[in-house]
């Protein structure tokens, strides 16, 4: 007896039309629709793997008002991938004015990993205490308590929360690069009070060696070790606070410290940075512990 062919059999030899050809085209190579010159230029980066015509093509959008929105982000992102940094930078804050107001936070993250990338961490720094400003007093997110991002292509919810912890920690590793642990430290611990997790604490770790703590270090360290910190189980993590104990192990213990570096955090800062916390911390005091040390810190140390 013949058997008839499968459902799944005769819609395979169905003819597709053209319409239809180019919708799966689309979403295949992840392309927008259209023909206009942000599109030519998604074309030329994701489909023709065509960088430098990719940006000639995002130059055109920018011009013409194709989506300047996104074409100025991904100009800089492709940029970015070419080594052409401070060019991207430049395009940035010469060009973000045509810029919707709800593509600016978008841009600020772009140009904080651009700044990341060349070295530039002063305006790193700057842009970093802007955002959590923009935090505390309530301007981030256009004022909604969570916002929509993107990584690898998926989407996913982030908090105010999870925006405060992650750039705190930015800043914690910018403060580093300047050797300015002592402001690394106080930054990273309000981070890890907001929301913790095991790289930060990694970090904080590094920050308390340099500083010659070495118990306090060991035991941030180890909190990791245990799994007493969020993300623990990360293989990278604990890899990384193992390096760390094994270097702290290594180091004797210096008669004193000398030659302090400045927190270089004012007064506003601070209490800024005080009020965004406040209503994560488990417990509110009207001045929390870390910002007491800051206070103590202040008149003794060069700002």
């Amino acid at each position: 007896m013949e058997r008839s062919p499968s459902k799944k059999t005769v819609l395979s030899n169905c003819p597709v039309s053209p319409n239809r050809e180019k919708e799966i085209f689309h979403v295949v190579h992840k392309v927008p629709s259209g023909d206009g010159p942000y599109v030519r230029a998604k074309h030329a980066q994701l489909v023709e793997k065509d960088p430098e015509g990719a940006i000639v093509w995002f130059w055109k959008a920018i011009n013409a008002g194709d989506r300047v929105d996104s074409a100025l982000k991904d100009m800089a992102v492709v940029m970015k991938q070419l080594d052409r940094t401070e060019e991207a930078i430049e395009a940035i804050k010469s060009f973000r004015g045509l810029c919707s107001k709800n593509a600016q936070e978008s841009l600020d993250n772009v140009l904080i990993d651009l700044y990341k990338k060349c070295g530039r961490v002063d305006e790193q720094i700057e842009l970093l205490r802007q955002k959590l400003r923009m935090i505390y007093q309530g301007q981030a997110f256009n004022g909604k308590p969570t916002k929509t991002a993107r990584s690898h292509g998926r989407k996913f919810q982030v908090s105010i929360k999870q925006e405060t912890s992650r750039i705190l920690g930015n800043l914690g590793w910018a403060y580093m690069q300047k050797t300015n642990y002592m402001a690394a430290e106080v930054v990273y611990k309000k981070a890890q009070m907001i929301d913790p997790d095991a790289n930060k604490a990694c970090n904080l770790g590094l920050c308390l060696i340099k500083q010659a703590r070495y118990d306090d270090a060991r035991s941030v360290l180890e909190d990791v070790l245990t799994g007493r910190v969020p993300g623990s189980d990360d293989i990278r993590a604990r890899n990384r606070a193992e390096e760390l104990l094994l270097d702290l192990e290594s180091r004797q213990p210096p008669p004193g410290l000398s030659n302090l570096v400045g927190l270089h955090l004012d007064d506003e800062f601070v209490d800024g940075l005080e009020q965004i916390g406040a209503q994560w911390a488990p417990i509110r005091p009207r001045r929390l512990p870390i910002f007491e040390q800051i206070s103590n810190f202040k008149d003794q140390l060069a700002c």
